[in-house]
């Protein structure tokens, strides 16, 4: 398969903290030129098979999809799983344990802006979800956009939910050996998501795709709507330096909120492996047409 291969392999339903459901979504790649789809809401796979009957019913190809939440060096990590079998046990209990302190989370959120005189911001940010067990920072980001609060979401992060700000509570995820455990175990590939966004020192970054590789984790997205265009040479070059396969996703999560649509990012680079040649195997084929009979 080429590295030319419209692939989107990372977005988000309103499963995990999207705004549309797994069929909009399936809709919306087809519509758009996809041909090679996966749906990864954050630590959970829920929306699995809708997305895949959804993508069959339209043509498209489908892969299995994940985002597990991660800590690592005391910062949070998102490995995308590719291709698993979404019912494997293991990778069920994983995530759900990792899930299981976000509520928590958003308590003490809620507590923080409060104190700041933003009142009603759990039951604000509980308005958009559709799975409180997903309850995350990007839907208080939506309820303080909504209230008036800040004029989007950019905003919202610069001033509250991030380090130093109103509203930032750390979290203890997943470890990383766990996480690339639970995607190859389950069959599937394990992919460092979007690694520009993380402000790493080059020796974090690189201690980083060292554990990730010795893990077994076997690729990096290059082209993703969460880099920039001057990043995607510099993580190019990382995914050759560490043997990595490059992978490609928008990072959709809604119209008029996300940066890069569905299907809208530009090809790979050419001296590449894409993931998506590792993977041939796990492609769920879309069902071809029937033939149109003869009178």
């Amino acid at each position: 398969m080429s590295t030319l291969l419209n692939a989107d392999l990372h977005c988000h339903s309103l499963v995990s903290d999207g705004t549309l459901s797994p069929e909009e979504l399936a809709a919306r790649a087809h519509a758009n030129g996809v041909q090679l789809w996966a749906l990864t809401d954050h630590d959970e796979v829920g929306g699995q098979h809708r997305a895949r009957a959804a993508a069959h019913a339209l043509g498209l190809d489908y892969l299995t999809g994940v985002e597990i939440s991660v800590t690592f060096l005391n910062a949070t990590v998102h490995i995308v799983g590719l291709g698993f079998d979404p019912d494997d046990p293991q990778l069920v209990r994983g995530l759900e344990a990792t899930r299981g302190g976000r509520g928590e989370r958003a308590q003490q959120i809620a507590r923080q802006l409060a104190q700041v005189g933003i009142h009603g911001a759990y039951e604000g940010a509980l308005r958009y979800v559709g799975n409180p067990e997903l309850i995350s920072r990007t839907h208080f980001a939506r309820h303080l956009v909504e209230s008036g609060v800040c004029s989007d979401t950019s905003e919202v992060f610069r001033r509250f939910l991030t380090e130093g700000n109103p509203g930032y509570v750390p979290h203890r995820w997943a470890s990383l050996g766990d996480a690339v455990r639970w995607i190859r175990e389950a069959g599937g590939m394990a992919v460092i998501a979007h690694p520009a966004r993380y402000r790493f020192s080059p020796t974090e970054e690189y201690a980083l795709f060292s554990e990730f590789r010795q893990h077994g984790g076997q690729g990096v997205e290059v082209v993703t709507g969460s880099h920039a265009p001057s990043e995607y040479p510099v993580y190019a070059a990382m995914a050759q330096e560490f043997g990595l396969a490059a992978s490609r996703g928008s990072d959709f999560h809604g119209p008029g909120e996300s940066h890069t649509d569905l299907g809208a990012l530009p090809d790979l680079p050419g001296q590449l492996t894409p993931v998506w040649e590792l993977l041939e195997h796990r492609i769920l084929r879309a069902p071809a047409a029937p033939a149109p009979s003869v009178h």
